[in-house]
């Protein structure tokens, strides 16, 4: 049977052909029927054959690009996609039994998200195209790397706009709790059915790793969760102090501590907000601090409040790093691109009166490939700046 076919307008080709793997409902121009999550072909006006993509009869992202060639997207498709997948995150992850083994869009599979935690895997099937295939899914991750368990993490809100539910519990095999999984030479628990994202923020892996090189003396981790920057750069500095508002990432912090028999750390619930200023009252210095913040502009008319947000942490960390000091600061929002976060802490430091350098900047871990004409695909940015004076 062959595939439908759907139409662009020519906005919405010219979108493909300049290398974006999306398209919106606006830039549909005509369709066959369709059914939700079809694989469908697409032709731009003049009829020319443009890839083959899946179809969201829900989401304002109308179709997802898979393949530009004229491929069939059957099984077999899709565990080479899983088997290159495997192959890319053997050259690039080093030291880690915790990473992203499948980055939907970077990986030829949008929408679907596998994290490997040891030998159990965690699924995401964000679109109603790969939750109509998840089955497939699980049997091809299965056959393919023979995991103790299989489960789902489809609590994203993102699936509301596709019109799916969201869930989270075991696809197959055994899960009995945390798991316990090696990243940067230290040992870590992971509750995957309850923890941030799949578990863990694997995306920092890579820059938790390269701090570490950098950190010596006294270290402040901010919206430390489970201790990755801390315990990374533990054996490092002299002491380290991990703050986190929720009580449940700080009992785990104190439990990889002591899982890496760690005793140079300690981990407080707090705000990190309050702390900063408090520290700052009292004269507390510290010779490195680490800003690992949640998304502050999870959308365009946030990001007034976000550059606030992002501004203020910033200017206080400032003031309590020691010269010589290193000042670690992040931002997960896919609104705020590194040039607007450079440009903020360059307003702290001026406010703060320090002076600062740029050693790295730094963005998510190579198993998030970031596909070069999908801005989508970068969102994390990490810069290590050294004070001066």
């Amino acid at each position: 049977m062959p595939e439908p076919q759907v139409t662009l307008t020519p906005r919405g080709a010219r979108r493909l052909l300049l290398g974006h793997h999306w398209v919106y409902r606006s830039d549909i121009q005509a369709t066959d029927n369709l059914e939700p999550g079809d694989t469908v072909r697409l032709r731009d006006p003049g009829g020319r054959f443009l890839g083959k993509a899946w179809f969201s009869s829900r989401s304002q992202i109308a179709v997802r690009l898979i393949v530009r060639d004229d491929v069939p997207i059957d099984d077999d498709y899709l565990r080479r996609a899983l088997q290159a997948a495997a192959r890319f995150r053997q050259r690039v992850v080093e030291n880690a039994t915790a990473y992203r083994l499948v980055y939907g869009e970077s990986d030829g599979l949008p929408t679907l998200i596998v994290d490997r935690y040891a030998d159990t895997l965690v699924l995401q099937t964000l679109s109603q195209a790969t939750e109509r295939r998840q089955e497939t899914f699980v049997r091809l991750l299965e056959e393919l790397f023979h995991p103790t368990a299989i489960l789902e993490r489809n609590d994203p809100k993102v699936r509301l706009l596709e019109g799916l539910e969201q869930r989270v519990g075991v696809l197959a095999g055994s899960y009995d709790g945390e798991i316990e999984a090696c990243e940067n030479g230290r040992r870590f628990g992971y509750d995957l059915l309850h923890g941030q994202k799949t578990g863990a923020f694997l995306d920092q892996r890579e820059n938790r790793g390269a701090a570490a090189g950098y950190i010596r003396g006294e270290l402040l981790d901010c919206f430390c969760y489970t201790g990755g920057f801390a315990l990374t750069a533990a054996a490092q500095a002299s002491s380290v102090e991990g703050i986190d508002l929720s009580p449940a990432a700080v009992a785990a912090a104190q439990r990889n501590a002591e899982r890496n028999q760690i005793t140079n750390a300690t981990f407080r619930e707090a705000n990190a907000f309050d702390v900063l200023k408090q520290y700052d009252e009292a004269g507390r210095r510290f010779d490195a601090v680490v800003l690992d913040p949640p998304a502050f502009a999870k959308n365009r008319a946030s990001l007034p409040a976000a550059r606030r947000g992002y501004k203020e942490i910033n200017l206080r960390a400032l003031k309590i790093l020691r010269p010589g000091g290193l000042l670690v600061t992040c931002s997960c929002s896919h609104h705020v691109p590194e040039s607007l976060l450079l440009e903020i802490v360059a307003e702290a430091a001026v406010d703060a009166r320090r002076q600062l350098v740029v050693l790295e900047r730094r963005t998510q871990a190579r198993d998030h490939p970031i596909l070069l004409t999908m801005p989508e695909t970068h969102y994390l940015k990490a810069l290590f700046l050294g004070v001066l004076s």
